[in-house]
């Protein structure tokens, strides 16, 4: 019991760090994590005596976070939109709630996406199979042609890539 609670700050936390060293912790431009700046979606911790920006090693983390939010697929303004909103919440729940919309919108646009995505690679795969197929073509067959072939076991069918190509 007679243990000590008292907050342990890791010195990595502690670090300070310039803008350079900050970019390149989290692989952005130093012209990035001055746009960061700007937009008020990053802050330096203090200015050293020569009048350089020195951030906190939770600023690494702050970065990482923006750049999850873009691979949402939310613009810098709109991750400023959302950090207004947290700020100006006047209660968790009410921030929270927001958060969680926006969260599950995009978990439903993702899923979605990824099932475009896979569609797609159904339609790629096809379409590749078919295309592997003619390659032993007679050179005296046309390009219009390959979207009615009925070598090969084809059928006279053809992927909708394939047969999209000819008029």
């Amino acid at each position: 019991m007679g243990e000590d609670y008292t907050n342990h700050v890791s010195a990595e936390s502690l670090a300070l760090l310039k803008v350079g060293e900050l970019a390149r912790r989290t692989g952005k431009t130093v012209r990035a994590v001055h746009l960061y700046e700007e937009l008020g979606l990053l802050a330096p911790a203090v200015r050293s005596k020569g009048g350089f920006r020195l951030y906190s090693g939770k600023a690494v983390k702050r970065i990482d976070w923006i750049q999850k939010l873009q691979d949402l697929g939310l613009s810098l303004t709109e991750i400023k939109a959302f950090l207004r909103d947290w700020e100006e919440s006047d209660a968790a729940p009410k921030a929270m709630a927001r958060v969680r919309e926006i969260f599950s919108d995009k978990l439903r646009e993702t899923k979605q996406t990824i099932g475009r995505l896979e569609r797609l690679v159904g339609d790629l795969t096809e379409t590749l199979a078919y295309m592997d197929s003619c390659r032993s073509c007679e050179p005296t067959h046309t390009q219009n042609e390959c979207g009615t072939c009925g070598i090969h076991g084809h059928d006279g069918r053809a992927p909708l890539l394939v047969e999209g190509i000819s008029k």
